[in-house]
Parts: structure tokens; sequence; C-alpha cells
């Protein structure tokens, strides 16, 4: 009879996988072992990473605005720019390897780092091993579950993050009565304390004040706590039991002998602001998780688990891609991304890589100043990679990438109003260290507290990363996008222009010119890429980068066309027009490449990651196939000289670049490279093991990284519709390999959502709607023409 039953059981869970869309299901038959292996979830502050363990299931908690450290000082090194004439004598009389010395003196402190709030525990009293073991995150309606089968038992978990609700939830059944026992307990790396009474658990801790980023040595000083100092958090853990009982211990919840139990795990920290000290100008972080379970615990189950999918199905649904008509094989997804690494295929496989970056920004990003970071906000390490950081050379940028394509334009928000903030330090960070009066900037890396000097730790800094200035002119394009795409002009006049007005005023006194009379950035880097001279020195610093030039090129030019929709400063108007038409030009070198450098220099490393000179073909709008075929032709010479293989983030910009150049087969080919399977490494980080994707469809720089599953996102979109101001263009660069297929609800440029239907390469139907009706050019199917859009 057992074996009858378990064989059922079987069955059920076969078509319980099988019943999931394949382009919408990830699923194991075990749990996972290692982080890269678990599924992770959110509501877009809260994080929660899920292991699935039948004896002991792990779920690392995070919040997004529980970082290390406090405001910071903008002041921290007020005569920073005296020393930067000296590095513009230098470069002028091309004497690079001072210009690298003396820039050090240009660097100040690193930025802090993203914490982890700590492991909620889940014991069961359960010695056998299990069967029928699945474990499934549907990403249709953001909930997981985790099923087995044990000593003739049916045991079932659903866990999801509500956004209405602000918790998390876990529901525990058993198909037998009674054979639910389990207990609860919290564990974290932080200082913290536990209190366990009646039926809840409450931990109360803090984060250091100070952690240095893991690429410095440890010290004794590397993480620092003081209980007067540092963002304070509470996990709040409740259980409510159906039937059975719930007990306490010193430090753990008790379930006995029930059927059904919910757990409701509430979060909640002191950070107020980024310019508010987190212990003594702080929120009431124990009154407001302690809020949040009470209001949600007295609701049924089935109302707050409905309220989360409508709440998410609001924004995920809004688009659907079809890539023909195969139906997705039933097999755990590990083992579909190793399939498919050998080269088979998998359209459904496809679907899902870009359907789970949506899902993860739903996720990772609804935080009001608190964007997804490095690893979304999902981090189990105090000193996390790269400091779990906001990295402004290309990763921030790239995390919102399908922000607006891919209509989500709400997740862009957070960091739409990061820039905010950064311009508040950023204004004293042009003052102390470019000695520039108006405006504002930002470097290489920052965090919650909006740091915004050069990083480098007083001068040990490489200039290649720690020296970048660019922050301003790249995160401004984004304030632009985002109008571009929506139309918002409240947000447009009240919020983006004068914050891109700030970011112009800056570049426009930070420019020089050079002996040829053209403006130039000195001193000026190319992001984490050194050059190569004749006499064989290798350097980092010099004037007037192709990446400077460009990202300046569209800051002024969105600045620009955001005074065309509002009247703006005159002056300054003129000003910019003058200053544009005189910035150093693109240049193309010996080799047909676009040059990355001021001088037709060779690369140290031919094949770096970093390709930021092509910034102006992508995410910038300067170079086309149509308008600039040259400098087009220059960008795919740059692109096949750099190679395909690189990390997972590049390969997602590389993508994008290539469907730029309506290059959909190449495009296509490094899609599914970043789709290689790539081996979960643990504790064990292997820093150059090369880019891909790991069991859970995470990124793998590696180690994860969370910008080449936006990159990657974004890129399928790029392939299948592209927009400018003079118009939108359907399926611009679609490979070979999606000869049959549908997309409904991308955005275009002039706020419009476009849906298209395709068959053997050629658009069949298309549906072009906005809020307005009005014109807009179409391109499809080797012909142009003008139509009014659908009203929606």
């Amino acid at each position: 009879m057992n074996k009858l039953l378990s064989s059922l059981a079987g069955v059920l869970l076969v078509m319980l996988v099988t019943a999931q869309s394949p382009d919408k299901t990830i699923w194991f038959n075990k749990p996972a072992n290692a982080f890269e292996e678990c599924f992770v979830m959110g509501n877009g502050t809260q994080g929660a990473s899920i292991f699935g363990g039948v004896q002991t299931d792990k779920i690392l908690l995070n919040d997004a605005t529980f970082w290390s450290g406090e405001p910071v000082n903008a002041n921290m090194y007020p005569d920073a720019h005296k020393h930067l004439p000296a590095v513009r004598t230098a470069l002028f009389k091309e004497d690079y390897k001072a210009a690298d010395t003396l820039v050090k003196k240009l660097q100040a402190k690193f930025s802090e780092c993203y914490e982890p709030i700590g492991t909620l525990y889940l014991h069961f009293q359960q010695d056998s091993i299990a069967a029928n073991y699945k474990r499934i995150l549907d990403l249709d309606k953001a909930v997981s579950t985790v099923k087995y089968e044990l000593n003739g038992v049916n045991f079932n978990r659903e866990y999801f993050v509500s956004a209405p609700d602000k918790l998390m939830v876990i529901h525990l059944t058993a198909s037998k009565k009674g054979a639910l026992n389990f207990s609860a307990n919290f564990n974290s790396l932080m200082h913290y304390k536990v209190e366990v009474k009646q039926n809840s658990l409450a931990a109360n801790g803090y984060a250091p004040y100070h952690v240095d980023p893991p690429f410095l040595k440890e010290t004794k000083n590397s993480v620092l706590f003081d209980e007067t100092r540092g963002t304070r958090f509470t996990t709040m853990v409740k259980i409510k039991c159906m039937d059975g009982l719930v007990v306490t211990t010193d430090t753990s919840l008790v379930v006995k002998n029930a059927t059904d139990a919910v757990i409701y795990v509430s979060i909640a920290t002191s950070f107020n602001g980024f310019d508010k000290n987190p212990a003594t100008q702080s929120l009431p972080n124990a009154t407001i998780a302690k809020a949040i379970i009470d209001k949600s615990i007295v609701k049924s189950y089935s109302v707050i688990k409905r309220n989360h999918i409508e709440d998410y199905q609001h924004f995920f649904n809004r688009v659907s891609l079809k890539l023909g008509n195969d139906t997705g094989l039933i097999i755990p997804t590990d083992e579909r991304l190793k399939r498919y690494s050998k080269g088979n295929e998998d359209k459904q496989l496809e679907m899902l890589y870009f359907n789970f970056g949506r899902y993860l920004l739903i996720s990772s990003s609804r935080t009001n100043c608190a964007p997804a970071n490095l690893q979304g906000i999902w981090n189990s390490y105090v000193r996390p990679p790269w400091a779990s950081g906001y990295t402004a050379n290309i990763n921030l940028e790239e995390n919102y990438w399908p922000s607006e394509i891919t209509n989500l334009s709400e997740m862009h928000k957070p960091l739409l109003s990061f820039i905010h903030a950064l311009s508040q330090t950023g204004s004293t960070t042009a003052k102390t260290f470019y000695a520039v009066q108006n405006g504002w900037t930002s470097g290489h890396q920052t965090d919650i507290w909006a740091m915004t000097n050069p990083i480098g730790d007083w001068g040990k800094g490489n200039p290649a990363w720690a020296n970048f200035a660019m922050g301003a002119s790249w995160l401004s394009t984004h304030l632009w996008e985002h109008f571009a795409f929506t139309q918002d002009t409240n947000y447009l006049k009240n919020e983006a222009l004068p914050l891109m007005k700030s970011a112009v005023q800056f570049y426009i006194d930070f420019l020089v010119k050079d002996k040829g009379g053209y403006w130039v950035t000195a001193p000026s880097t190319s992001p984490e890429n050194k050059f190569l001279l004749p006499d064989g020195y290798k350097g980092a610093t010099l004037y007037g980068s192709t990446f400077d030039l460009a990202t300046i090129k569209e800051c002024f030019i969105d600045y620009l066309k955001a005074t065309k929709v509002f009247d703006a400063d005159v002056v300054l108007t003129k000003k910019v027009d003058s200053v544009l038409a005189h910035l150093y030009p693109y240049q193309i070198g010996k080799k047909g490449n676009l040059q990355e450098w001021y001088h037709d220099w060779e690369d140290v490393d031919p094949k770096h990651r970093h390709q930021s000179h092509l910034f102006g073909l992508y995410p910038g709008t300067q170079i086309s196939p149509s308008k600039t075929p040259e400098l087009a032709d220059a960008c795919r010479t740059t692109l096949l000289n750099r190679g395909d293989e690189t990390t997972g983030w590049s390969k997602g910009w590389r993508i994008n670049l290539w469907a730029r150049l309506l290059d959909g087969n190449h495009a296509y080919k490094m899609y599914r490279e970043l789709l290689k399977y790539v081996e979960p490494h643990g504790e064990n980080v292997n820093y150059s093991a090369g880019g891909g994707t790991y069991p859970n469809l995470l990124d793998a720089h590696p180690p994860f990284q969370i910008d080449g599953n936006f990159g990657g996102t974004a890129a399928v979109a790029e392939m299948l519709l592209q927009s400018t101001d003079d118009g939108i263009t359907l399926l611009p660069a679609l490979p070979t390999a999606w000869q049959n297929g549908s997309v409904k609800g991308l955005k275009a440029r002039g706020g419009f959502t476009v849906d298209i239907n395709w068959e053997k390469g050629k658009v069949i139907d298309y549906k072009i709607m906005s809020k307005y009706a009005k014109q807009v050019k179409i391109t499809y199917n080797n012909k142009t023409q003008t139509i009014t859009s659908l009203v929606r």
C-alpha cells in the first residue's frame, strides 16, 4: 500500500511540474547545497534565498537598506583639488607615468558593504530519506514550493515574499494529521540578541559601522562593530497553526503535532535616508517589524497569497514572449542548462531566462533610494564580492537596462531617486576633488550612503578603476530614458531636468582644451582597462578617453532634448551647444577599430572584458549602422577583436551591442554563451572561471553578479524592438533561430507599447499603442511607414 501511495505521489509531482509553463518554471529534484542552486525571492526590499532542505531548510534573509557604515562625510578631503593642475600638466606633457602617480593624490576612502541580515533555519524531525522530492520556483506567481513524500506522508511548503504585506510567508502542510513537527531559529553574522515569547521570535541587532571591501587585506579593523553605531535591524518570526501546538525554548519556536502551519517573517531596519545617522536619527525598526506581522497575521493565508500574486502579476504580466512552438523539456533546470550548453535547442529555456530577469528586477528593486546592487538584494557575506556595492562604471547602470523596454518603469525609480541622493554629496565632491563650483559628479563605486568621491584607499588604488569620474554623465542618461519611455512631463520638469542640468554644469566646467582646441577630459580613464605605449609603459591615466567623451556627449544631447520640452537656462543651453560641437570626435584606429584612447594605442589586454568606448552604440544613441555606418563598422571590428569569451555581465553588454549592429545571429550566439552552465562554487569563489549561468539561472561573473541577468534580458528585447526619437523598428536583429514567435507589451521611446507577431522571420501582425493617439514611424520587413497609434 505504501509503495502504491509513493508511486501515486511521484506521478502527481510529475504532473505538477508538467502543468507549469517551462518558460516560467525553475525546478530541481533535490535541495540546494550551494547558493548558486537556491531560489532567490523578494518584494523589492526584503530578500530571501531558499535552499529547501528536508531535514533542515536554510533561508538567507536580506534587506535592501541594510549596509555597513554611516552617512559619508562628503568633505573628507577638502584640498584634493590642489593636486589636479599637476596631473593635467603631466598629461599634456605626455608624461603618463607621472600622471598615473600624481592622480592617486585624488583618491579617498572606499565605499561600505551590503550586509546580510541573517539566516532562518527550519529543523524538521524527519530522519528517513525523502522520496519524490521537487523544488519549484513559479515565475508566473513568484511562489516557490517544496514537495516530498516521507513514510507515506506528503509534505508541502509554499514560500513567497509579499510587497503588499511587506513580509515573507511560508505555508507548511502534511497529508497526515499531526505529522508536522519542526522548530524555527535564527542566526546572524551581525551582533544580535534573540528573544522568544509566546509564538514569536524577535532578533534585534546591528550592522558594523565600517567594513573594508574584500579586495583589501584583512586586518583587525576590517570589520568594526559598536553597539552605539550602525544600522539596526529587527527580524520577527511568528507562527500560526491550524492545529497542533507552538511552544518555545530560549532560542526557538517549536511546532508539535500540526497539520497546517504558517510562518510570517518580517524585517525592518533603522535606515532613514542616506544623510541620516542610522543609530541616532533612525526609524523604529522593532516597532515597524512588529506592526507588519500584527497587521498580516489576522488575515487568512489565502488572502495574503492572493494579494501578493495580484500585485506581482500587475507588473510581470505586462510582457509575454513566445519563441517558436516547442513545448519544453520536463527535466530539472540544471539538466536543461547542461544540455543546452552542449548545443541542443531549448527555446523555452531562452524564454525562461528572459522572464527570470524581469522576475529578478521586480523582486529586487522597489525601495526608494536603494537600487538593486551587484547581487540584487541577495548576499550572505559580511565582506561580499566587490562589497556587493553600486559600481557606476557599468554594473549599476546595466541592472536597469531592462526596466523601461520590458515595461517595468516603476522598478527604475529606486535608481532614479538614488541619483538625487548622489547629486547632494556629489556637489561637494565636484568642488573638493575637481575644483568645479557648479554641478555634481560621482565616482567608480558608491553605497547606500551616496558616497561620490574617487575611491582607492587614499592613494593605494589603481587609477584604471579608482579615478573614474563619469558617474554623473552616465547615470543622468537614465533620467532622460525614463522620460523618453514614459513621457511623464511632471517627472521631467520637477525631478529629471534639475539633476541633468547639474550634471551638465559639472562637465562644462571640468572639460579642458587639448592642443588642437577640442574639449577633453583630463584626467581621464577608460574603465578598468590599460593602454600600452610604444616604449612599453602600461598606463591608465590619459586625457580624452572615448568613453568619457561619449557619456558626456550623451548627457549633453539628453539635456538639450529636455530643454526643448521645457524652457531652461538659455545661457547654459548655448554653452552646451558650443561645447558639444567641439568635443574631441570619435577616431577610427589603424586596425579599423573604434579607438578607445585619445591616441591610437594598443591595449595591454586586447581581449579585455570592458568595452566602455562603445557606449555611443549601446546604451547610447550616437552610433548606428544607418546614421554613422563607418563608426558602426569600427564598433563591429572592435567587438570582433575583443572576442566573445568574457565575464557574465560583459556578455550581456556585448549581446546588446551586436543587436544594435543589427547582427541578430551574432547576438544570439552570445546569448547562448551567456547561458553556458557553470558549476556552483559555494564558499570557494573562483573569480577567473569564465562567465555563464549557475543552475538557479543566476549570472556567473563569476561569482554571482546580477547585472548579467539584467543585461541578457534587455538584450532579448533589443533584438526584437529598437526605438529612437525618429521611430520604431520591429525585429531589427531577429536571429535565424527565432523564425516564428510573438512578443507583447514591450515599450518604445515616445511612450508606446508594442505587440509583434512574426512567422518565417517576417512581421505578420503588430500593434502600437500609446496613451494618446499620435503618429509614429514604423520600420519592419524592409519598409517604413508612418501610422497613428492606437489608444490603450
